[in-house]
């Protein structure tokens, strides 16, 4: 689906009617929690601060699969009951987070991948950006929601933006966490954390990808919208984005 037929229901509208993704309860998210603060953890690259960029030389042979995912952390609220606001007491609340991007490709077509509207991208062929999608539950081990890039068709692919948003639960992105660990073969995972927090707006830009010279270059954006048409207006993409109910 192109520019022409992007149609956005509302977030109202998608809790009625989209399967659950990622539904981890008090698991650690999609991923796996690769926590920043960890001062003995050398098995990633991360990019922490807005505008941080890491950037990957492709190999001789291009590139093989290239994956997206979100992870976070518990997420602790004050228990707002009688009983908690007396003990002071703090609560676990799940906090389920979607996963999506926008794309462009170098002949200048344009899209999205995300569970709305059911755009889940094909693998083998344009956009070569693919919604796994594989486990709806969220209730199996391992990941449940990832989004792959066919890395051999990344010379086609001009940019991306990934995002998340908030799909149930407390919008605090403080407590959530949350993060995007892009994983390409025989690379460290390249960790995208939030360099502020936002509490109200249920959308992130967390990372962009950007096809230079066939390699990647991935710019830490960590910047907040109150809905797609708004995040996709900042960045240039140009898709028409309709409320209503998905199709």
């Amino acid at each position: 689906m192109t520019e022409k037929n992007i149609a956005q229901s509302g977030i109202d509208d998608a809790n009625r009617d989209r399967a659950a993704f990622s539904g981890h309860g008090s698991a650690l998210g999609a991923a796996g929690f690769i926590d920043p603060q960890d001062q003995n953890n050398n098995t990633a690259e991360f990019l922490g601060r807005r505008g941080d960029v890491l950037a990957v030389t492709p190999p001789i042979t291009g590139f093989d699969e290239i994956r997206l995912a979100a992870a976070w952390d518990h997420a602790e609220h004050a228990d707002t009951s009688f009983l908690g606001k007396l003990l002071k007491r703090k609560m676990t609340v799940d906090i389920d987070l979607d996963l999506g991007v926008l794309y462009e490709m170098k002949d200048g077509s344009r899209g999205a991948v995300q569970a709305f509207g059911k755009l889940m991208g094909r693998y083998d062929e344009p956009p070569f950006i693919a919604l796994s999608g594989d486990e709806r539950t969220g209730r199996a081990d391992g990941e449940d929601e990832y989004i792959r890039i066919n890395g051999k068709a990344w010379p086609d692919i001009k940019r991306i933006l990934t995002y998340i948003y908030i799909y149930r639960g407390v919008p605090d992105w403080a407590g959530a966490r949350p993060q995007i660990q892009l994983r390409i073969p025989n690379q460290k995972p390249m960790v995208v954390t939030l360099a502020s927090h936002h509490k109200t707006n249920v959308i992130c830009a967390i990372a962009g990808l950007e096809n230079v010279r066939d390699g990647i270059r991935v710019t830490n954006y960590t910047e907040y919208f109150p809905g797609h048409a708004e995040m996709d207006r900042a960045f240039g993409f140009g898709l028409q984005w309709e409320t209503g109910r998905k199709s």
